[in-house]
C-alpha cells in the first residue's frame, strides 16, 4: 500500500461546507463532543513486573522443593516395589533379585495410575509439556488444582513401579500447576499466570538438572511463545532461585559429570553435523513410533483407565530382559557419556529403552520424554560415534562427545528446542568443547526434522485436536507500521447541522467519496464531535430534516497517526468499530486523516511482497558460463 503524507489538511465536503450559523445543538451532539474515546495507552509494567517477579520467586521455592519430594516418592515406591523395604535412599531398579516378579510391579503400577486417571483427574496422564501447553494456548494458564497432587503422586508411582520415564516430565508439569495455582488465587492476567506458569516449569527443571540457562530457554520455546522482558525476567530469576535450593541441598557438581573431552578438528566437526542430521532422522521416525503406539491404544475397545497396565506388561518383559531400562536411567545417561556403558550391552539399553518407553508413554501413563530421549539420543550417538572412530581414525572422533551431540541432537529434532537442547547439554556437563560440535549437530537435527515432520512430539496431539501450534515466532509485522502509513489522508467528512435530506440526496448522487460506509463528523469549528455511518444516515426511522449531528450516540474513537497500526486494531476491537479517524497528539479534535480494517488488511501488502523472491542484481550469461567451461 502507498502510504500518503498525514501533514495534508483533512477537508469538509464541499456539498456540506459551512457553519452552524447559531443554531442549536442537538443533545446527542453535546453529550458526544463532551467526550473522546483516545487509544489506551499502554500500562506501565514496571510495577506489575516487579510484582510478578516476587510471586515467581515463591514458585520458583516451592517448585525447587517439590521436585525433591517427587525425588523422595519415586525413591519410596521404588523401594517398596523392587527391594520389599521402606526407604527414601536414592537407588536404580536395575539391581532388584525379584526375578519373574518384575514382570508384574510395572502393571500394578499402571493399574494404580489408570485408577487414579478415572476418579482422580484425567490431566494427569501424558508427558508433561505438552499438557502445560494446552493449558497455556487455550485454558487461560489455568490448571485445576488437584493437578499440583495427582500429577506428582501418579509420576512417582509409575516411575517407581519401573516406568522407563524420567523425573524431570512430572516436576515441570508440578511447577507450571504451582505456578497456574498462584495466579489463580490472586488477581492476575492470563499472561501473567502464563508467566508464573513457566515461572515453575523452568524452576522444577532447574531443580533436578541444575540447568537455569536452558530451563529459561526451553520456557521461551516451548512454553512463553513469546520473548519479551516483562516475561523473560521472571521466569530467569525464577529458574536463579530454583537452582539456588539445588546447590544448596545438592551441592554444584554437573548432573551429568564427563571426562574432558578434546578440541574437534575441522573434519571431526564436520562429522558430529553429519551425525547430528542423522540423529534428526531418528528422532522424527521416534515421534511417529510414540504416536503410532497412542493410535493403537485408541483403537482398543476398552477404556483409556487400562491402557497403563497393558503398557506395563512390555515395560515388564523388557526390563526382565535389560533391567537398566526401568526407572529415571539418570545413571544410564551417565555411563553413556563418560564411556562405561559400551558395545553390546550399550545396543541393547538403547533398543529396549526404546520400545519400552515408546509403548509405555502411547498408553497414556504418567511420564516425561525428557530423559528417555537423552538415553536413547546418547546411545545411539556413542554408538555412531565408535563406527565413526574406526572408519576415520585419523579424524579425531570422541564417542562421548558423540554421545553428547547425540543426546542433545535427538531431543533437537523432536521438540526443535534448538537453543535449550545445546545448552542443556553444556549447563548438564560443563564441557566448553563440546559447544560447537553441539550447535553443529542440533542445527542438522533441527533442519532435519523441519523437512520430515510437520509436528514434534510436543504439539502432535494438539495438533491432532485441530489446534496446530506454530514454533516459529516472529515480531507482529503490524506493530513495525505507524497508523500515518497506512491511512488516507483525503477525508470526507460531514457538517454536524447538516440536513439529513441534503446528506442523502449527496448519496444518492453518487458522487466523490459518497461510497464510503463511515464519515467524520466536524462542528462550525472544524472540530470533530462523532462518526457516522452509512447506514444511519440512510436510516427511514431518523427525520429528513433532522442534522446529521442528532444521529451521534457516542463519543468519537480515535487513533493516533503516530500509534501502531497494532494499536489501531486493538482499539478497533475494543470499541467495536470498524474505522477510526486519525488525530494528532497536540489536536486531539482535529481530522487529519482516516483508517479503516480495509487499510489493515491492506497494510500486510509489504509483508507478502518481502516475501516474494527478488531478481539478481546480476545474472551471468549462460553462453559465457558454457564458453568457460569449455576453455578449462
Amino acid at each position: 500500500m502507498r502510504a500518503r503524507p498525514m501533514s495534508e489538511r483533512s477537508e469538509a465536503h464541499p456539498a456540506h461546507t459551512g457553519t452552524t450559523g447559531g443554531l442549536p445543538v442537538a443533545p446527542a451532539l453535546a453529550d458526544a463532543a463532551s467526550a473522546l474515546r483516545l487509544p489506551q495507552e499502554p500500562p506501565s509494567a514496571r510495577r506489575r513486573t516487579l510484582l510478578v517477579v516476587g510471586w515467581a520467586l515463591v514458585v520458583a521455592f516451592a517448585a525447587a522443593w517439590s521436585a525433591e519430594i517427587l525425588i523422595g516418592l519415586i525413591d519410596l515406591f521404588t523401594n517398596l516395589s523392587f527391594y520389599g523395604r521402606l526407604s527414601f535412599a536414592p537407588v536404580s531398579p536395575a539391581d532388584n533379585h525379584i526375578g519373574l516378579l518384575v514382570l508384574v510391579v510395572p502393571v500394578i503400577g499402571g493399574l494404580v495410575v489408570g485408577v487414579m486417571a478415572r476418579w482422580g483427574s484425567p490431566a494427569i496422564r501424558g508427558h508433561g509439556i505438552p499438557e502445560a501447553m494446552e493449558r497455556i494456548l487455550f485454558g487461560e494458564s489455568r490448571i485445576p488444582p488437584r493437578v499440583t497432587l495427582l500429577k506428582p503422586l501418579g509420576s512417582a508411582i509409575s516411575i517407581g513401579t519401573g516406568g522407563p520415564f524420567g523425573a524431570e516430565g512430572p516436576i515441570i508439569a508440578t511447577g507450571g500447576a504451582l505456578g497456574s495455582l498462584l495466579g489463580q488465587l490472586t488477581r492476575t492476567t492470563a499472561d501473567e499466570r502464563k508467566v508464573l506458569l513457566a515461572a515453575g516449569a523452568a524452576a522444577g527443571m532447574t531443580a533436578v538438572f541444575g540447568s537455569p540457562v536452558a530451563a529459561v530457554l526451553l520456557a521461551v520455546e516451548l512454553l512463553l511463545f513469546e520473548y519479551r522482558a516483562r516475561s523473560l525476567i521472571p521466569v530467569a530469576l525464577a529458574a536463579c532461585m530454583a537452582t539456588a535450593v539445588k546447590f544448596a541441598l545438592h551441592g554444584t557438581a554437573p548432573a551429568f559429570p564427563m571426562p574432558d573431552v578434546p578440541e574437534p578438528g575441522g573434519v571431526a566437526l564436520a562429522l558430529y553435523v553429519v551425525l547430528g542430521a542423522v540423529t534428526g532422522f531418528v528422532s522424527v521416525y521416534v515421534t511417529h513410533g510414540v504416536y503410532a503406539v497412542e493410535d493403537f491404544f485408541e483403537g482398543l475397545p476398552i477404556h483409556w483407565m487400562w491402557w497403563p497396565a497393558i503398557g506395563a506388561v512390555a515395560v515388564g518383559v523388557l526390563g526382565y530382559i535389560a533391567p537398566h531400562t526401568l526407572g529415571v536411567g539418570y545413571d544410564n545417561i551417565r555411563g553413556i557419556l563418560s564411556g562405561t556403558i559400551v558395545g553390546r550391552a550399550l545396543a541393547v539399553l538403547v533398543v529396549c529403552k526404546l520400545i519400552s518407553w515408546t509403548i509405555a508413554l502411547g498408553s497414556g501413563t504418567a511420564g516425561g520424554t525428557l530423559a528417555p530421549l537423552f538415553t536413547i539420543g546418547g546411545g545411539f550417538g556413542a554408538l555412531v560415534g565408535a563406527g565413526l572412530a574406526y572408519l576415520f581414525p585419523q579424524a579425531g572422533i570422541d564417542p562421548r562427545v558423540a554421545a553428547l551431540v547425540g543426546m542433545a541432537a535427538m531431543f533437537a529434532g523432536a521438540s526443535r528446542a534448538l537453543l535449550a537442547s545445546v545448552v542443556f547439554a553444556f549447563e548438564t556437563t560443563r564441557q566448553p568443547l563440546g559447544l560447537l560440535p553441539l550447535l553443529g549437530g542440533c542445527s542438522a537435527a533441527y533442519l532435519i526434522s523441519l523437512m520430515r515432520m510437520k509436528h514434534t512430539i510436543m504439539t502432535e496431539r494438539l495438533a491432532r485436536r485441530g489446534v496446530p501450534i506454530r514454533t516459529e515466532y516472529t515480531v507482529d509485522y503490524l506493530h513495525q507500521l505507524l497508523v500515518r502509513d497506512a491511512a488516507s489522508s483525503s477525508v470526507i467528512t460531514l457538517r454536524a447541522d447538516a440536513p439529513l435530506s441534503e446528506v442523502r440526496e449527496w448519496l444518492a448522487r453518487g458522487a466523490d467519496g459518497a461510497t464510503h460506509q463511515g464519515f467524520p463528523v466536524l462542528d462550525d469549528r472544524e472540530q470533530l464531535v462523532g462518526v457516522v455511518t452509512r447506514r444511519g444516515l440512510t436510516d427511514p426511522a431518523a427525520p429528513a430534516a433532522a442534522p446529521v449531528g442528532s444521529l451521534l450516540s457516542r463519543p468519537p474513537v480515535v487513533i493516533y497517526d503516530d500509534s501502531s497500526l497494532r494499536e489501531a486494531a486493538d482499539q478497533m476491537v475494543r470499541e467495536k468499530v470498524g474505522r477510526l479517524p486519525v488525530v494528532q497528539r497536540s489536536d486531539t479534535r482535529k481530522v487529519v486523516g482516516i483508517i479503516t480494517r480495509s487499510d489493515l488488511l491492506g497494510a500486510h501488502a509489504g509483508r507478502l511482497a518481502s516475501e516474494q523472491r527478488s531478481e539478481p542484481i546480476m545474472e551471468v550469461p549462460r553462453r559465457w558460463w558454457k564458453r568457460e567451461t569449455a576453455a578449462r
